[in-house]
């Protein structure tokens, strides 16, 4: 007789599809790349000879274009095929981190990919996205990164707002990024604590079910009628300030 119990799933994971040179090179080092489709003109470049020495030789296959198998208009030269990163279930990532961003239904896979960047550059402990409405972890975001998403964790969640709650009674802030909030990001005190800075969509920024899940909303100043910031800025700004917040605290 079959079980009727329904078992989970694992995370398919992300990061099969790769371009772009520092993308390809980091999913290289990594030892991802299955397949690389590599264009015969520029074989000879160190940038790309020193790919194909990481990749194995009956991996390779030279083209005259790579654009025909490629996902992005301007891969490079160079397109692989890579064993998928596995994505780590929430609990994990906040064993893993005292510090995230969270990323409310950002569309644009070149932001993500910007953001990813700087979240490995401040050394924030990784990202969170939702599995749906948001963009994905492609082709595009991983050229964007420039090997950043083979360093940052990623955790793909059903819901955000469900996911900030989960991280509040793991002892973790959430603080929410909105334009018109009265409190500045800067100098905030709890950013010494664990936290998870959680970024809106592009546009619209925080739904209003993840603005009412956040412990506290903070805005970026900036100057009169000036234009919001793009997504994959304020990220940056907001990982780099827990950075400065932690490091002062340590003076």
């Amino acid at each position: 007789m079959c079980n009727s119990k329904t078992v989970p799933m694992a995370p398919a994971g992300y990061g099969s599809n790769v371009e772009g040179l520092h993308a390809v090179t980091a999913a290289a080092v990594a030892g991802r790349v299955e397949r690389l489709w590599v264009e015969k003109g520029r074989m000879r470049r160190p940038e790309v000879a020193a790919i194909l020495d990481l990749v194995p030789r009956e991996g390779i296959t030279p083209v005259d274009d790579v654009r025909s198998v490629a996902e992005t208009s301007a891969p490079q030269g160079v397109v692989a095929r890579c064993r998928p990163i596995r994505s780590l279930d929430l609990k994990e990532l906040r064993e893993r981190a005292d510090a995230l961003m969270v990323l409310d239904h950002v569309e644009d896979p070149q932001n993500l990919g910007a953001v990813a960047r700087s979240v490995a550059a401040a050394g924030l402990g990784g990202i969170v996205v939702p599995g749906r409405r948001s963009a994905p972890l492609s082709a595009a975001a991983f050229k964007a990164a420039a090997g950043a998403l083979e360093r940052v964790p990623v955790a793909i969640v059903s819901s955000i707002p469900d996911a900030l709650s989960r991280l509040e009674d793991d002892g973790m802030w959430t603080v929410g990024l909105a334009a018109d909030a009265p409190q500045s990001l800067f100098g905030l005190d709890l950013l010494t604590e664990p936290v998870a800075m959680v970024l809106g969509a592009e546009g619209s920024g925080l739904s209003r079910l993840t603005a009412e899940r956040c412990d506290v909303l903070v805005s970026i100043p900036m100057a009169a009628e000036t234009e919001s910031l793009n997504a994959s800025v304020a990220a940056a700004l907001a990982a780099y300030e827990v950075v400065r917040v932690r490091a002062a605290g340590r003076i």
